[in-house]
């Protein structure tokens, strides 16, 4: 007789909740959100909320499944071992029931409600994020971050489709930004978990090529990120508000990241200017799309 799996508990709705990553969640809906309220044309409030919800369920889906195939990995490092399928809180076969009905029916509603631009958008964003970052490249290379961010920078371009029907150049702009941003904001994170990617056996460039190199290529991908940045106020896509913001937030970000890319050694300040940077990075991007939308609207 072979002995039976032990029956795990019901899982709580917060675990359902836990699966789709809600802080993650909040950046990615916001930018969403912007890229919507920025376009030049501004649809029914329903058709708007059932485009922001559709993006809100569809990156949950991708997290969901994100988690679903990573469980082995996230039970050996201390930053995710409590996350639902490694803490033993939930099955894996339900994650995924969840994880794709999430994402089966926020792209048919997309799709149905909204319009089949944004839906065809979303669903290469949650398909990216699966099947391009978390099964091909998070396991297989260090590079899985910077070709992995394209998951991440959809949501402005889903917005704007959302509400005009097609894309722009201006949430074009917004995709590069957050594709470039993501490089030093992840490794900025990196640094100071690399032992939990190392235990896991996770490529992470911290891990794989050491912390001077690791710094070295923070410093170079702020450089496009700031022009990126900065763009669409002298190509005339943006007004004062947007400018000035973005100008002043991205120095500050640059400062930050110079900061790191010349630090050579850890000392005893539990990695200060690391944590500055990968904190300072997620307002950087809530200022610079907050003030898209107010220059659209206040200028």
């Amino acid at each position: 007789m072979t002995p039976t799996q032990p029956l795990l508990p019901p899982a709580d709705w917060r675990d359902f909740l836990a699966l789709t990553k809600p802080r993650v969640l909040t950046l990615v809906v916001f930018t969403g959100l912007c890229g919507l309220l920025a376009a030049p044309i501004m649809p029914d409030p329903v058709i708007g909320f059932t485009a922001i919800l559709c993006i809100a369920l569809g990156a949950g889906a991708a997290g969901t499944l994100n988690q679903w195939y990573e469980a082995d990995l996230d039970a050996m490092m201390r930053r995710t071992a409590q996350r639902p399928l490694p803490a033993g809180r939930m099955d894996r076969q339900s994650a995924l029931h969840f994880g794709v009905g999430l994402g089966a029916f926020s792209v048919i509603l997309m799709g149905l409600a909204v319009n089949y631009t944004a839906a065809a958008i979303l669903v290469v964003s949650i398909l990216f994020y699966v099947l391009i970052y978390t099964v091909w490249l998070k396991r297989r290379t260090p590079q899985n971050i910077v070709i992995g961010g394209a998951a991440g920078a959809f949501p402005p371009l889903i917005g704007w489709a959302a509400a005009t029907g097609h894309v722009a150049l201006l949430p074009f702009l917004m995709f590069l930004l957050v594709f470039l941003w993501t490089p030093p904001h992840f490794w900025a994170l990196a640094l100071f978990v690399k032992t939990d990617y190392a235990n896991a056996g996770v490529p992470m460039l911290p891990v794989v090529a050491g912390e001077v190199v690791t710094r070295r290529q923070i410093g170079l991908y702020t450089i496009p990120m700031a022009a990126a940045a900065v763009l669409p106020w002298p190509l005339g896509l943006t007004g004062a508000i947007y400018g000035g913001v973005a100008t002043v937030g991205t120095a500050l970000f640059a400062w930050y990241a110079l900061v790191v890319a010349t630090r050579r050694t850890q000392a005893d300040d539990a990695m200060k200017p690391e944590k500055r940077l990968f904190k300072y990075s997620i307002l950087y991007l809530f200022l610079l799309f907050g003030a898209l939308v107010a220059d659209r609207w206040l200028a």
